[in-house]
């Protein structure tokens, strides 16, 4: 299954994010924001940080997670 095949019932994917993408690894349509805990629609995802392997719902949320661990989101 790749990104822009969804399932009908919603569920949280399992991703593993890269520089300038990301690669499904168990199928959802969604995931959560790491600071947030707020859902991201896999078409909206914009933020997240490689090295932390976390998705972010905003540029503010990454810019805390940035903040509160010193290290780039």
């Amino acid at each position: 299954m790749n990104r822009f095949e969804q399932p009908r019932v919603p569920t949280e994917a399992r991703i593993r994010y890269m520089d300038g993408d990301y690669q499904v690894k168990s199928p959802g349509n969604f995931v959560k924001c790491a600071i947030t805990g707020k859902t991201i629609m896999l078409e909206e995802l914009k933020y997240w940080s490689v090295s932390r392997q976390e998705a972010y719902v905003d540029a503010e949320a990454a810019l805390k997670a940035y903040e509160n661990n010193g290290q780039m989101a």
